[in-house]
């Protein structure tokens, strides 16, 4: 038969919201036939280290995903480390080719997952997006910037509000889709 796929999941350190995501992540393997490759560094450990172990993964072709729970520790660099996902790896979406594929509208990447979520939520629930109002609070890589540009991809018009909003009540109430 065909062999399950597998998620590396990487976490350094020991931050406990980290851990229970993770934690819960694996737990989301197991459940559903996945293999989870677990790997919990110290914090002490080295970027070059934790680039050697991603490029280990890269070539491991048992290993399907790769995931990096962020935040690192202040003494590695998240740009560089998640550079050297290969993007077909990059479960999150964060890698560079990915978020490049996300603004162009190529379906070969994989997107962030709560905006991902989000729309297949809307999809359930038979919601077309196409011309509606769309604000989206919040204009985070990981989360607001992504589901704009997936709302946008189907055609929605879409406001991105943020910290620095001037009176965001009124783009709330001009909204017929809020995100946040």
């Amino acid at each position: 038969g065909v062999a399950p796929p597998g998620l590396a999941v990487i976490q350094v350190g020991e931050d406990p919201a980290s851990s229970v995501y993770v934690r819960n992540k694996r737990k989301a393997c197991e459940e559903v036939g996945m293999k989870s490759f677990n790997y919990d560094l110290d914090e002490s450990t080295t970027q070059k280290e934790l680039i050697e172990l991603v490029e280990s993964l890269n070539s491991n072709a048992e290993v399907n995903g790769i995931l990096i729970q962020l935040p690192l520790p202040t003494h590695i660099n998240e740009t560089i480390v998640i550079e050297t996902i290969k993007p077909s790896k990059d479960v999150d979406g964060f890698h560079l080719y990915n978020v490049g594929g996300l603004i162009l509208g190529k379906g070969d990447s994989f997107p962030p997952c709560t905006p991902y979520g989000v729309v297949k939520m809307l999809e359930s629930e038979n919601i077309d997006v196409e011309g509606q109002n769309v604000v989206v609070v919040g204009a985070s890589n990981i989360v607001g910037k992504p589901m704009a540009l997936m709302l946008m991809a189907k055609d929605a018009t879409v406001a991105i509000c943020h910290a620095k909003t001037r009176d965001l009540a009124q783009f709330t109430i001009l909204a017929d889709i809020l995100v946040v």
